[in-house]
């Protein structure tokens, strides 16, 4: 098999954010040429299935300034280091939903867009939910939706979930 890695020859931190920084690369490509790549770093993130008691999935509406629109999602939210996965996404559910689960099951992990940024999120299956109050950051304005496998596919049919980690999410729940 061929080696088709880029070998980097500098690197310049261009944004340091809050979550995100960015930085441009300057590469030697598999056939000697130079070419530049710009990054965007994320600490990573997770995304979660929760299922209740009546086989509804949690899901929730918020708007999404970079798309300008108010989508419809799996729960997820980002890692804050040293804070370990699973406590990030016991964390967003409660937060963004108001459950919490006693069962946890790693589905697996996925980059979200790997041509420019490394976020890697990893999916959880959660169930055994206990309702106890949701605790949003204070620039977090989310409803909270139970939707059923007919619901949902009804929204997937209506081109209403663009969301790819929630398709990534609800393909394997529908599988299942």
């Amino acid at each position: 098999m061929n080696d088709l890695s880029e070998k980097t020859i500098r690197s310049e931190k261009i944004y340091k954010g809050r979550v995100i920084q960015l930085r441009k690369d300057e590469v030697t490509l598999p056939n000697g040429r130079k070419s530049t790549r710009e990054i965007i770093e994320h600490p990573g993130a997770v995304v979660i299935l929760a299922q209740n008691n009546q086989k509804k999935l949690l899901m929730v509406r918020q708007f999404r300034k970079a798309v300008e629109d108010t989508l419809i999602e799996l729960p997820a939210g980002t890692l804050e280091p040293p804070e370990q996965v699973l406590d990030c996404a016991r964390r967003e559910l409660e937060e963004e939903t108001g459950y919490q689960a006693k069962s946890w099951k790693k589905i697996f992990n996925f980059y979200s867009a790997p041509g420019f940024c490394n976020e890697n999120l990893t999916l959880y299956f959660a169930q055994e939910l206990n309702q106890t109050k949701t605790n949003t950051d204070q620039d977090e304005f989310i409803e909270v939706l139970e939707l059923n496998k007919e619901e949902i596919l009804l929204l997937l049919q209506q081109d209403k979930i663009r969301d790819a980690k929630t398709l990534i999410g609800i393909l394997w729940w529908l599988s299942q």
